[in-house]
This record gives C-alpha cells, structure tokens and sequence, in this order.
C-alpha cells in the first residue's frame, strides 16, 4: 500500500529532507480513471516499491479548489512530478497501466535533473527507465532526453546524433524519433 501524503507543505519538506521528487496525483473518488489507478496500477506490488522507494507520493483530491487551480488541473487523474522545490517538470493526464506509470515517474524524475543542470543524473534516471521499462510510452522520450542531457554535459555533437540513431533504430514511428531527425544534418 502506497503511504500517500495529503499536506503538500510536508510532502516538500520530506522531499527537501531526502532529496527525492515528488509525484502528486489529483484524483476524484467519482472518476473512473481514478478507481482504475488505485485499483490497477497503484496496487501492483512494482509500483507500491518502486513509489515507495523512490519518490514521495502526494494525493490530493480536485475537490481542493485552490492547489487544483495552482497546477492547473481540468481532468483526472492528473499526475505531476514535482522537484523537491514544488516546481513542475512532467505531467501525465489519465490512466497509467502499471509499466506505464513506472515509466512515467522516472521520466519525470530524469527531467527534473536536467531541467536543474544536474545531466549525470539525468542520463541515469533515463537509463533506468531505459534498462527497466523499454516498452513504455515514456521509453522514446527518455531517449531523446538522455541524448540530449549528454550533449548538455560534453557539448560533444555525437550525443545528438546518437539519438535519431537509436531512435530510428528502436522507435521508428515516434514522434520522437521526427523530432531527432534534425540532428541527422550535424
């Protein structure tokens, strides 16, 4: 069972305190998305250790006018992933499948590290997501990501260009891929 917080003012400072991301779920008890997350994938036995381990989990329902309107919330469940700051780095809107949500969280983990400059640890969130969950709708992303997080640390052009390649190669039909094809030309 996932230990959720409800107080986002503890749920920063525990994130401040072990110097983990956040995962703030909005849900509404009448949302059928909601029900399926919390009887689906919020009780598959990966995601209870792998939330448990490795972020800090915020529930809040969408009835808590003032914060839905801070992030901006029209539709449940909506998943964020929160730096340890409170400041927003992934949003996923709907039903998450059990692979699918791990996928998910750690996209937003490594994108709060390369959205602070922190490309090392990028590149090794990526590379989990990468080694852990290669069918997820978040693999060909964190591809992208992580090219571009190791160009951001070697300024090294290569990076880039390895990215269309294994995009190509593992993901042809990505919007990802598309989206790399210019680095074809460096």
């Amino acid at each position: 069972m996932i230990a959720w917080e409800t107080d986002m003012g503890k749920a920063l400072a525990r994130g401040k305190a072990e110097q983990k991301t956040l995962l703030l779920e909005f849900f509404s008890p009448e949302c059928i998305g909601c029900k399926q997350m919390e009887a689906v994938t919020f009780a598959d036995p990966q995601v209870v250790n792998f939330i448990s381990d490795h972020v800090i989990p915020v529930r809040i329902p969408v009835s808590s006018v003032t914060q839905t309107a801070d992030f901006r919330v029209s539709w449940t469940p909506t998943i964020i992933a929160l730096d340890l700051y409170g400041r927003e780095h992934h949003r996923s809107v709907g039903f998450l499948p059990p692979a699918d949500m791990i996928g998910s969280v750690l996209l937003g983990m490594g994108k709060a590290c390369l959205d602070n400059g922190q490309f090392n640890e990028a590149v090794i969130q990526f590379n989990t997501l990468l080694n852990g969950c290669p069918k997820s709708a978040a693999a060909p992303e964190a591809v992208y990501l992580r090219g571009v997080a190791r160009f951001s640390a070697s300024h090294d052009p290569a990076a880039l260009k390895d990215i269309y390649q294994q995009l190509s190669s593992q993901y042809p039909e990505s919007e990802w891929t598309r989206r790399a094809e210019p680095f074809t030309l460096l």
